[in-house]
Parts: structure tokens; sequence; C-alpha cells
């Protein structure tokens, strides 16, 4: 008997497990360390996002983070870096079942994110699978046919332009959750580094709106605490609050002013 892989819950899946109240919480990983993605993936956290966006993190590098987090409980979602064909493919084949892509703007690109992570009819994904880890080499039972239920896809809304549009783009078929990101919204709305500036606060609540009122789940990033708590109360049922380089330079300088003489 040849022997068979199942894979875990997809990001989604488990959300949608959540109960009433009930939210996943979840850090980054930036830095690239496969050390600092098992601690992550070890510490607790419920999920775990892997950033191939703003971090000097490639498709390599993503492969061997996966391999560390593998068999600890937190949830893995690679942030690819941009909305494009080719590279959706390569991280899927790779292994990453969870894709997070940013910078959707309009529904014709979230379609675009869509058709990149179906197979045909549906989409365009190549068609690799069993070459890669993706199937796990072929160990996994009918992944071709069961590939729509072991991958989930949340799109990114981080513009003014993504929040005007924000109903149509979760109305989107393929479309799992939203993730909305007032960092680059606050500098689209013309307010850089004012995450938590009222007008931002306002649009991302008007977000979390759209998005729940097209039957979608929708989460946030939010450092601040009393935002992320803010953010929760409202519907989200993810968030991120915090990262193994922010973590590791706030305990690094707080050591120093304890031990650094003047």
């Amino acid at each position: 008997m040849s022997f068979r892989v199942e894979l875990p819950q997809t990001f989604t899946q488990r959300v949608t497990e959540l109960g009433d109240g009930e939210y996943l919480a979840g850090m980054w990983v930036c830095s690239g360390s496969p050390a600092a993605a098992e601690i992550a993936a070890a510490s607790g956290m419920q999920w775990v996002l892997i950033d191939a966006e703003h971090s000097p993190i490639g498709l390599e590098t993503t492969t061997s983070l996966l391999r560390a987090m593998n068999g600890y409980p937190a949830t893995p979602v690679v942030r690819v870096p941009v909305n494009d064909q080719v590279l959706i493919k390569q991280y899927l084949d790779l292994g990453a079942q969870n894709l997070l892509v940013p910078m959707i703007d309009t529904p014709a690109d979230a379609e675009a994110a869509v058709r990149s992570v179906y197979y045909p009819p549906r989409g365009v994904r190549g068609v690799g699978s069993a070459l890669a880890r993706a199937s796990r080499w072929n160990a996994v039972p009918n992944y071709l046919a069961r590939a729509e239920e072991l991958v989930s896809l949340t799109v990114q809304i981080e513009s003014a332009t993504a929040v005007d549009n924000a109903a149509e783009i979760a109305a989107v078929d393929g479309i799992d959750a939203v993730f909305v990101g007032p960092s680059d919204l606050a500098a689209s709305m013309g307010l850089l580094g004012q995450q938590t500036h009222p007008d931002v606060t306002d649009a991302v609540l008007r977000t979390f709106d759209a998005v729940k009122a097209a039957g979608k789940l929708v989460g946030v990033n939010a450092f601040d605490p009393e935002q992320a708590r803010k953010y929760l109360d409202s519907g989200a049922s993810f968030v991120l609050v915090g990262a193994d380089v922010g973590l590791m330079m706030n305990g690094a300088r707080a050591w120093a002013e304890t031990w650094v003489q003047e």
C-alpha cells in the first residue's frame, strides 16, 4: 500500500469554524529566518503570515519557512509579492495552501487572483503539482480534483479606491476572505503613518461592513492593542498583532535601556 498524505485545514476552514465572538490572533514573519518562523508557530499564536511582499523572502525561503512551521498548530498564510499569475502558481506549487494577495483595488483585480489560484476550467493555474510540494509529490490523494478545497484565497484591501469597491471585491466568487491593511490605506488617504487616525478607522470599519454583508470573512492588521480590540469588537475574525522583527527590536531596545551605560 502506498503512503498517502492529508493536508491540514485551510485558513478559511479554520476561521469558518469559529464561534460568535471568537477570532484568530496571528503575527508576521518578516525576517526570513526558519528559526523565527518555528518560534512563531510554537508560540501559541493561531496563525502566522509569511510576508513575501515587504521582506527579503523568495520562493526557496518560503518553502523553508513552511517546513519549519510544519507540525505546529499555527496556520501559515503566505502573502505573495504581487497579483501575478506566474508567481501565484509557483507559491501554490511549493506548498503554500493559504495565500494573501496584496493591493486588490477592483473586482477585476480580485477576479484575476481567483483565476490564478484555480485550475481550468475555473482558472488558469498551470498543472504541475505532481512534481511539487503542493501535492507532496503526488502523495495527497486526488490533489487535482480536490485542489479547490485544499487552498484558500484572501485578498488585501489597502487603498481608498479598494474601500469604495469593497462590496464588489468581496462578492467575487472564489474570494474566501478579505484582509484590511490600514498602513497603505492611510497613505492613500493622505495620512501616511497615521493608521489609527479616525478617518482611517472609519474606512476600515466601512470595509468590514461591506465584506460581512457579502457573506465573507474579514480581518485586519493592528499592532496597537487598543485599535486591535476595537476592530475585533467590530467583527474582525482574524487579526495580526505583531511581527518577529518588531518583537525582537522592541525586546532588544528594552534590554539595552536596562544594561547599556549612558
